[in-house]
């Protein structure tokens, strides 16, 4: 079947790869062509053009989108990005991997994203704030606790949320906690939801290491590109349990110790200048340089398509556990399948974020709040189910682990597709 999408020359990568992996998985699943025809298709795309009023009184233009990639498991669920190089076709694929994300861990959404072109870094707070409402009020057709639910992605944090959470509740006439998650705990966010995605990519990296072996972590040298959210999160949880951390980066280049990194008190530094740069006792490094230098285990968790067929050959990873959306092309996953490196792949390993929204978004619409300790105990067992079913899948299938993750999420979305049926 012939890959196509209307009125786009799919020129953005990532969608490209979306695309290449999905039909890598539905040749290894028995589906009728018209579910696959069917799924591979956002069911609506939302584009708006809308004003900002700067702080010196000049009105800008900004352009955002909201992608629903798939209704049919629940309401539509994923992030809100603000950053430069938000486009249309990154916005579909980014939904499109939450459809099979949430369907791989087993929670009831579909797949969404969206994002605003803005570099959030040359906003004032106060025109932060007046971008966000605006571009709520023009999602809140698209938008309710049982449609379609944002949470906070690259550029977006909990304040943006309690931001959309409030233009929407003032425009609905009362307080609508569940229309968001990853919202401050003051107004009904949840514990843990800011660790969840970095410490779900270490519960998948726990699981994999178990299964070939390793069960100490005293020794195993782990890299993380990208120290935001996820990085840090999944490096200091890391260090934490013992594993020697020896690199780390964040945009603006990296760090390297062969010894081990203080992940404490480097987090300390970056709170205090808000970069990783200067940090003592390290070998800076670029973004690159990071990727190949040698270690057991690799987390990608900075952009898309970081590891590609040019450095592919040279990564020195045993694991890579993905805590990015995309960070592997096709082309990679060839060379890397071939020499022998265990990939764990995003929707798995990162689906630690939307495992927790989900938690907060139940928490929410029952009033009902959890401490802590039951967020990771019920996160780590639905991670760790869902790497047992992808792990089987990949045994049965002779897959690897990427495509046996994508076939069991694509397959239960279209058993569900294929119960529902075709409206009319």
């Amino acid at each position: 079947m012939v890959v196509s999408y209307p009125q786009t020359s799919l020129e953005n990568d990532a969608y490209k790869i979306a695309l290449e992996q999905y039909d890598r998985a539905v040749a290894h699943a028995n589906l009728d062509d018209n579910l696959v025809e069917y799924m591979r298709y956002p069911r609506r795309e939302f584009i708006v053009n809308f004003p900002v009023r700067r702080d010196d009184g000049r009105v800008e233009m900004f352009t955002g989108y909201r992608v629903h990639h798939s209704t049919v498991m629940g309401p539509s669920k994923g992030g809100l990005r603000y950053s430069t190089a938000v486009t249309l076709d990154e916005v579909r694929a980014l939904a499109m991997w939450m459809t099979w994300k949430c369907a791989l861990v087993n929670i009831p959404y579909g797949g969404a994203k969206g994002g605003v072109v803005v570099d959030p870094k040359t906003l004032s707070l106060g025109e932060l704030e007046r971008l966000t409402r605006r571009y709520a009020s023009e999602l809140i057709p698209l938008m309710s606790p049982m449609m379609d639910v944002p949470a906070p992605d690259m550029g977006t944090n909990p304040q943006v949320m309690a931001w959309i959470m409030d233009t929407y509740s003032m425009n609905i006439g009362y307080s609508v906690p569940a229309v968001v998650t990853g919202k401050p705990l003051a107004i009904g966010g949840s514990e843990g939801r800011t660790e969840a995605t970095g410490r779900g990519v270490v519960v998948c990296m726990l699981a994999a290491l178990k299964y070939h072996g390793i069960t100490r972590t005293e020794g195993v040298r782990v890299i993380v590109q990208g120290f935001g959210n996820v990085g840090s999160n999944a490096a200091a949880y890391a260090h934490e349990l013992g594993f020697k951390v020896v690199g780390v980066s964040d945009v603006e280049g990296g760090l390297y110790n062969p010894n081990g990194l203080d992940i404490p008190a480097l987090l300390t530094h970056q709170k205090a200048v808000g970069r990783i740069a200067g940090f003592p006792q390290a070998e800076v490094v670029t973004n690159d340089e990071l990727l190949t230098l040698p270690c057991d285990v690799l987390i990608p968790a900075a952009m898309e398509g970081m590891i590609h067929a040019g450095n592919a050959e040279k990564i020195q990873a045993r694991f890579i556990i993905e805590g990015a959306n995309g960070p592997t092309t096709p082309e990679a996953d060839d060379i890397l399948n071939d020499r022998g490196v265990y990939i764990v792949p995003d929707i798995l390993a990162n689906s630690g974020g939307v495992i927790v929204s989900y938690f907060e978004w139940v928490q929410d619409l029952q009033a009902f709040f959890w401490g802590k300790s039951a967020v990771f105990e019920n996160l780590e067992r639905i991670l760790t189910a869902a790497y047992q079913t992808t792990k089987q899948t990949a045994e049965q299938l002779h897959l690897d682990m990427r495509t046996a993750a994508h076939v069991t999420a694509i397959q239960r979305v279209a058993n569900a597709l294929a119960t529902r049926g075709i409206y009319p």
